[in-house]
């Protein structure tokens, strides 16, 4: 009986068995290798998602906004055409003329200071306590002149006038989030030269613990064509949960989504925070009219996907607000989001700079929040 085992023949149908168990065991391995791969491409991008948020830009708020007749429209500054050399000649060069005061200013910054305010009866002051130096600027040389023209930079990147100003809004919130639900938020637009921010922070719950809080962010350059994002941050905190981040970072012509795909993007395109801002300066400039019925489109992107965003003008609306009852235009998207995307509707203002009055953000139908204006907006220096 030794060696028994080792000279007895093996089974043909155990070795079949064994080679239909790794033929069934084959697509489950591969299913695992290509999951942990998904886990570890989604912990990249969510690394990528938590990075630190773009410092704050901070303003000082000096004025309080009031309701006025809406101001007039300001056509959009468009950058001066770059002069062409001079032709050589051998005739004797003429002396130089002595050039106008108003030469020397950029045209936007021009623009601004005469551009028509809310308040007339401090207007002109403001403009002065914000530009002490003008008046000394056009009555000197043009040499005396460059340096300070080339510290505020060129002429093709100084915002025209077609922009508000920095502005604090403050809203009361209600709404239902599986219930009714109370609290607060504000939207702060700010803008330093060419670049701004946008923020909107809601809070749902008490000022000093809220149950759900949420951060929308946008941060990037303003331009000839519009508000032009870079980056837009959307950072939310549960009472009891872990802190979720979604960021996108736009490139020009693409844009890097949280899970970190790369997606071309049309021109024109927003995020969710900068649209207010462009749809304030579309009615500003009169690029897009306030009528009943008509259509505004914006390509815009979401944390979970794109979209050309079309948001139809039902009608002007009434509201009662702490400054009195206010006449607002009703704009309110031609469709819904989805898979958890939010949608706006927007209640403009024009006696208030076209800024909005009241916002209602939806996810669906049982979830919303309701934003009306509670406060005067704050402003800083024009």
């Amino acid at each position: 009986m030794a060696g028994g085992l080792s000279s007895r023949p093996a089974n043909p149908s155990s070795a079949r068995r064994l080679r239909w168990l790794a033929i069934l065991l084959l697509p489950v391995l591969l299913a695992h290798l290509w999951l942990g791969e998904a886990v570890h491409r989604l912990h990249q991008g969510w690394s990528e998602a938590a990075a630190p948020m773009p410092a704050r830009l901070v303003v000082a708020y000096t004025r309080e906004l009031k309701a006025a007749k809406p101001p007039a429209r300001v056509a959009p500054a468009a950058p001066k055409p770059k002069p062409r050399p001079a032709a050589r000649s051998s005739a004797p060069k003429p002396p130089l003329e002595a050039a106008a005061p108003t030469e020397l200013l950029p045209e936007s910054v021009a623009q601004e200071a005469s551009a028509p305010v809310p308040t007339p009866a401090s207007s002109e002051p403001a403009v002065a306590a914000a530009d002490p130096s003008a008046a000394a600027l056009a009555q000197a040389p043009p040499a005396a002149a460059e340096p300070a023209a080339s510290a505020a930079g060129t002429e093709e990147n100084l915002p025209g006038p077609e922009w508000p100003p920095s502005t604090l809004l403050s809203y009361r919130l209600s709404g239902n989030y599986r219930g009714e639900v109370h609290g607060n938020a504000q939207v702060e637009w700010i803008k330093q030269g060419p670049r701004y921010q946008m923020h909107l922070d809601v809070a749902v719950g008490p000022s000093f613990a809220p149950l759900i809080s949420r951060r929308m962010s946008s941060d990037g350059r303003l331009t000839p064509a519009g508000v032009a994002p870079q980056r837009y941050d959307e950072d939310t905190r549960v009472m009891f949960s872990q802190r979720r981040r979604s960021t996108l970072h736009f490139h020009g012509d693409a844009v890097t989504m949280p899970n970190g795909s790369r997606e071309p993007v049309p021109a024109g395109v927003q995020d969710a925070a900068s649209q207010f801002v462009q749809l304030t300066r579309l009615f500003l400039t009169g690029a897009e009219p306030l009528r009943a019925g008509h259509v505004i489109d914006i390509p815009l992107v979401l944390p979970k996907r794109q979209y050309l965003w079309r948001y139809e003008i039902l009608g002007e609306e009434e509201l009662q607000t702490p400054m009195g009852r206010l006449q607002t235009w009703h704009l309110k998207p031609s469709k819904a989001a989805g898979g958890g995307d939010l949608s706006a509707e927007v209640w403009i203002a024009p006696s208030l700079q076209y800024l909005p009055v009241r916002l209602r953000i939806r996810q669906d139908e049982q979830t919303y929040i309701d934003l009306m204006l509670n406060a005067p907006p704050q402003q800083g220096a024009p």
